[in-house]
């Protein structure tokens, strides 16, 4: 049925969307057992919290296994690069909101990408899937020398040809319905928008590897459609993210499951990068002051705020990713949803 089965050595394919902040090793050891391939964000954590993430989802489950790491796009700033003061100041009415001070510009922003690589290469999880870039020659070989199959993400079929010719296992084939953030690297994310429907066949036609397909998939008949374009497998984020077992807040949860085809937004807002989710508050108050920090200084002066909201439930200062299929995030347990999904899969 799908060559991804035997690439990723799980029973179906069915991915579940790494999270950057928002996973859990409950949810992804839970699509891990129903035979899918659960999937845990390492965005932001040092290396010993790579070792300990990996440690406990080999604890939590015995199946097959994936972390993500985002890759350098080469427009990161430093906290020696920004006016950090002038960005939280703008602000301020938002930590004021969250009940916190202002904070002061950190040491640095994310860990070295590197050592998170080789924190992930010590754990050998048995997928690692990457965003915002081709892995290298180096990074590809010492994967494969630990058995590690690697995912590529492309928003474009030129970015999915890049990957493919770098030699990665498969390639997510994301297209701009998803939630989250838009993780271009040819381009500029505002040029590289396609539909899922659009952006599927194409790179199914441009590559070797086996492509799954993301962006607009909550249940059994976008599976389908997915598989009918050509896909050999699905990623599925909002629908699972909605679950009792993802690390979003009761807050967010209920924001997704409030949501329509055209309450998601793009936005730079809440991160510095193009990402989907549904307005609040804090996107409006960002937007409105026109004082965006460049990537990944927003990301922290949000993150600090944001990390107070989830503490006090206030949804309107939280990042609300979600896809444009929210509104047929209907389940609230991952086994019910996964079931949903394979109900899709071809005979």
């Amino acid at each position: 049925m799908s060559r991804l089965r035997e690439v990723l050595g799980v029973e179906v394919p069915i991915v579940l969307g790494p999270f950057g902040g928002l996973s859990s090793v409950e949810l992804t050891a839970a699509v891990s057992d129903g035979g899918g391939l659960g999937s845990f964000g390492l965005y932001g954590y040092a290396p010993e919290r790579i070792r300990d993430t990996v440690a406990s989802l080999r604890a939590a489950t015995d199946k097959t296994i994936a972390v993500n790491l985002w890759m350098p796009r080469g427009d990161e700033v430093t906290p020696d690069d920004v006016d950090v003061r002038r960005y939280v100041d703008a602000a301020g009415d938002l930590f004021a909101r969250a009940g916190i001070s202002r904070p002061e510009a950190p040491r640095a922003f994310i860990p070295p990408v590197a050592e998170q690589f080789e924190a992930v290469f010590d754990a050998r999880p048995d997928v690692l899937s990457v965003v915002f870039g081709v892995p290298d020659a180096a990074t590809l070989a010492t994967a494969r020398e630990l058995g590690i199959r690697v995912i590529g993400t492309a928003t474009s079929v030129d970015e999915a040809r890049a990957l493919d010719a770098a030699g990665v296992d498969a390639i997510v084939a994301t297209g701009m319905e998803a939630g989250g953030h838009r993780v271009s690297f040819l381009r500029d994310a505002s040029a590289s928008l396609v539909g899922t429907f659009a952006l599927v066949p194409q790179v199914v036609d441009a590559v070797g590897v086996p492509v799954i397909a993301a962006g607009g998939i909550a249940d059994r008949r976008g599976v389908a459609a997915a598989f009918a374009l050509g896909a050999e497998g699905v990623q599925v984020g909002t629908a699972f993210l909605r679950t009792r077992q993802s690390a979003a807040t009761p807050a967010h949860r209920e924001a997704i499951a409030s949501a329509s085809d055209t309450t998601t937004v793009l936005t730079t807002a809440m991160s510095g990068r193009l990402a989907r989710g549904v307005p609040n508050d804090a996107v409006r108050a960002i937007e409105e002051s026109g004082e965006i920090a460049p990537f990944p200084a927003q990301n922290w002066l949000t993150g600090v705020f944001r990390q107070a909201a989830a503490a006090r439930g206030d949804a309107e200062l939280l990042s609300l990713w979600a896809g444009q299929a929210a509104g047929l995030a209907r389940l609230n347990d991952a086994a019910d949803v996964l079931a949903e999904l394979r109900a899709g899969l071809p005979l």
